[in-house]
């Protein structure tokens, strides 16, 4: 019953939002690599000027853009879907990569997706290209109408941190944060040219103090965060591991007291057990005082 109100409340502030001015943060998966079916994958949307930036491609985040587009939202509509930002090239947050390369040409993109990421970017779009190589063949030369263009992908890498795109509508930072063992992983800062907003999507980190520098003063923050109450029902490796890879609530009221964001939002929460979904309590109650808000699946702020 809470999980039915829930979508009706994120359905009408989505209805709400489509008709807004000003950059918009839309949740397209709250995920994680436990799959429970009411949370896809990591993905994030970032609206502003009527296009549309998309940070990582878990999967099933395309379909999640069909259903906003459906609510409302038409900067999400297929032909739009054309630059994407992987913070990382974990698979929870690229499996639905391949889907967000074809599915929009399909559906009438009609130019090459800009795909911008860590080093191994280029590598993965390649070879999924490659892995896709007979349908892409008989799209194009079968009896389907067809455009020569959507299904390609242009791969832009970077290994260290600074502006690494902007536009008419936005300028994108890349903020190199620790996730264990990768060599390469980034939050992603969002500055609006015109209104002025500022979003900052953390990906997966451990607390990172360049990122929380890079956060202060932003008006909504996007962090991942990993139960503690959780992770202390691990055994001691798993707790090692988890520890070097993701946040702790004590640590993320430590990075957003210093930032003060207008909102802190959670997302990619990470639990093995529905009962320990109390991920914004554990942040309060480690002493953040702010607003914090945990995400779901096509919740919208601005």
């Amino acid at each position: 019953m809470i999980r039915y109100i829930a979508i009706i409340l994120a359905s009408v502030i989505m209805s709400q939002s489509a008709i807004a001015e000003g950059l918009k943060v839309i949740m397209l998966g709250t995920g994680t690599p436990m799959s429970y079916p009411d949370r896809s994958g990591p993905g994030v949307a970032i609206i502003s000027g009527d296009e549309t930036y998309i940070i990582d491609s878990g999967a099933g985040i395309f379909r999640k853009t069909r259903e906003a587009e459906a609510m409302g939202i038409k900067a999400l509509a297929p032909p739009k879907l054309d630059k994407i930002f992987l913070t990382h090239l974990h698979s929870d947050h690229t499996t639905g990569l391949a889907n967000m390369i074809l599915a929009p040409w399909v559906l009438r993109r009609d130019k090459p997706l800009q795909l911008y990421g860590p080093p191994g970017t280029k590598h993965m779009a390649d070879n999924i290209l490659e892995a896709y190589s007979e349908d892409i063949d008989m799209r194009l030369h079968g009896s389907q109408p067809a455009n020569p263009n959507g299904y390609k992908v242009k791969s832009h890498e970077y290994s260290n941190p600074g502006i690494i795109f902007q536009d008419d509508n936005v300028m994108v930072e890349a903020i190199k944060v620790p996730h264990g063992s990768w060599k390469y992983a980034y939050a992603y800062k969002f500055t609006e040219k015109k209104g002025g907003k500022t979003v900052l999507i953390s990906g997966d980190t451990a607390k990172s103090d360049d990122l929380m520098k890079a956060a202060k003063g932003v008006d909504i923050l996007v962090h991942e965060v990993i139960s503690e109450i959780a992770l202390n029902k691990r055994t001691q490796d798993w707790q090692i591991y988890h520890r070097a890879y993701h946040t702790l609530p004590r640590e993320l009221a430590e990075i957003a007291n210093v930032a003060k964001p207008r909102l802190l939002v959670l997302y990619h929460q990470l639990y093995w057990d529905k009962a320990d979904d109390n991920l914004a309590a554990e942040v309060k109650a480690a002493g953040y005082d702010g607003k914090v808000v945990s995400a779901n699946d096509l919740d919208i702020f601005e």
